[in-house]
């Protein structure tokens, strides 16, 4: 998809104006839907020309949480939750909502982006808590660290006969 920038939807936007032109006549000279060019005029009707500036927001649990609770108590669409909280893409807010219905408000806690950092292996056997002496989880770990030093030793004695 084409993005637009501010000039281009703001020329659409007084092409619309000056009433000689349709809202379809523009998006097919655009290429683009319909719905996309209704959606710039609704948006630079609620906020003017700010609408349209480049912002890089991180959006708040609390204000997510406006944006759905506006939509159920007033029945709008995405798109329309997306002009008045002058959100640029209603997808944002469909994904919203469907973390929100799947696994409630922990889902809308923004994750940090990026690799995990690698935890230490010390850190590992620290948080792990040792099994009770003789419980059958002690047990179930005791052969599994038996099975691996056997298996250890079997290639090592391998090795070594080869190199022989």
């Amino acid at each position: 998809m084409t993005k637009f920038n501010m000039e281009k939807k703001m020329d659409a936007i007084r092409r619309h104006q000056a009433g000689a032109e349709g809202v379809g006549s523009i998006a097919k000279s655009l290429g683009v839907n319909h719905e996309v060019v209704r959606m710039w005029i609704k948006q630079f009707e609620y906020h003017g020309e700010k609408a349209f500036e480049k912002s890089y927001t991180a959006y708040t649990v609390p204000y997510k949480l406006d944006v759905l609770q506006h939509m159920n108590e007033h029945g709008t669409t995405p798109n329309e939750a997306a002009v008045i909280f002058n959100i640029p893409s209603p997808g944002i807010i469909r994904k919203w909502r469907s973390q929100f219905s799947k696994n409630g408000i922990d889902a809308l806690i923004a994750k940090k982006k990026g690799r995990p950092l690698m935890a230490k292996n010390n850190a590992k056997i620290t948080n792990k808590q040792k099994p009770v002496e003789g419980s059958v989880e002690a047990l179930k770990a005791e052969v599994e660290r038996l099975r691996m030093e056997n298996a250890y030793l079997k290639k090592l004695n391998t090795l070594i006969q080869n190199k022989g």
